[in-house]
């Protein structure tokens, strides 16, 4: 076997725009089938991507004895019950972020992944994937910008839309999981660490429920990451980083273009060159992701983001959220 052949669970727009067009381009990774909870929507969907086949429930897809891994694109609340569905049904799993809604989910989910020892499963963080972050933390790890300070982000778009799974706070809407997440990870990322103490603000929807705004500061041993997300504010998103000599800017750090090039901007302090510009050549960061699990299971080598990191990540979020209710600095 050279390549893994894929069913995707659900028709969401990042799978249908994003990722299924990324992994259909991958040498290693076959988009085989598509499931959704109607036949109807399964096919319309598989015959729009050339999928080549397309089943009529969740279920189905993973009793398929052709599918070697599934891709989970479903609402949050969905992630556990059906990765470990997935992994009953002697398939690997790449699912979407956040893996789950709480600790106590992934806490859940690792316990069944140690019944399944020859299956992976790995939360689709894709930004770390890019070229641009790859290179990113090497220089942070090399020390080109000197000892690490501070790490600011921002993440923001618009969307009021009631009906819209991001509006919806009991299946795990809002600001700080669908995309503070990502604050959280790359700070988690670039200082290798975990914070000690965090502090959260929230500005709650007073229709939806959910927190539309998202600011937080997270304390590692004296070092500091602060980031603000947004569900209702206008569309932006830009990570700094900041040390003794120097620092690094990432313009787009997130949805980073799959047919265009990006850069990052590195001031070097004390260099007759201090600032420079960076280009990374056009590249498609769910290809690169896709690419990178699949060669996890041909070679059986560990995902490259293991389910503890996915642990790590919920629990900062947790006491994050709980610092923002009750007002306080809460240790982690």
């Amino acid at each position: 076997m050279n390549t893994i052949r894929f069913g995707v669970l659900g028709t969401a727009k990042i799978a249908r725009t994003q990722v299924i067009p990324a992994m259909q381009q991958s040498h290693l990774c076959e988009i085989a089938a598509i499931g959704s909870r109607t036949a109807d929507s399964a096919q319309q969907t598989a015959e729009e991507l050339g999928i080549p086949a397309s089943y009529g429930s969740y279920e189905a897809l993973l009793e398929a004895p052709d599918i070697d891994a599934v891709y989970i694109p479903l609402p949050n609340h969905l992630h556990v019950d059906w990765t470990i569905r997935a992994l009953m049904a002697g398939k690997h799993v790449l699912c979407e972020k956040p893996i789950g809604l709480d600790t106590d989910e992934v806490n859940r989910l690792i316990d069944a992944t140690a019944r399944y020892p020859d299956l992976k499963v790995m939360e689709a963080f894709m930004y770390r994937h890019h070229p641009q972050w790859v290179e990113a933390k090497r220089l942070v790890d090399a020390g080109e910008i000197g000892e690490l300070v501070t790490v600011q982000s921002f993440f923001s778009y618009y969307n009021d839309d009631p009906d819209n799974i991001r509006n919806k706070a009991e299946i795990g809407g809002g600001g700080l999981m669908d995309i503070g997440c990502y604050s959280v990870s790359l700070s988690r990322f670039l200082f290798d660490a975990e914070p000690m103490r965090v502090c959260g603000f929230a500005d709650f929807d007073p229709q939806f429920g959910t927190d539309r705004v998202f600011s937080g500061m997270m304390d590692f041993s004296g070092k500091v990451a602060t980031f603000t997300c947004s569900t209702q504010m206008t569309k932006y998103q830009r990570v700094n980083i900041l040390g003794t000599r120097g620092r690094i800017e990432i313009l787009i750090p997130f949805n980073a273009p799959a047919g265009a090039p990006t850069q990052i901007i590195h001031q070097r302090d004390g260099h007759e060159e201090p600032v420079r510009t960076i280009t990374f050549g056009v590249c498609d960061q769910y290809m690169i992701q896709g690419d990178l699990f699949a060669k996890s299971i041909l070679n059986d080598t560990p995902v490259p983001t293991p389910l503890t990191d996915a642990w790590a990540n919920m629990h900062a979020m947790e006491v994050l959220m709980a610092s923002a209710k009750n007002k306080e600095w809460v240790i982690c």
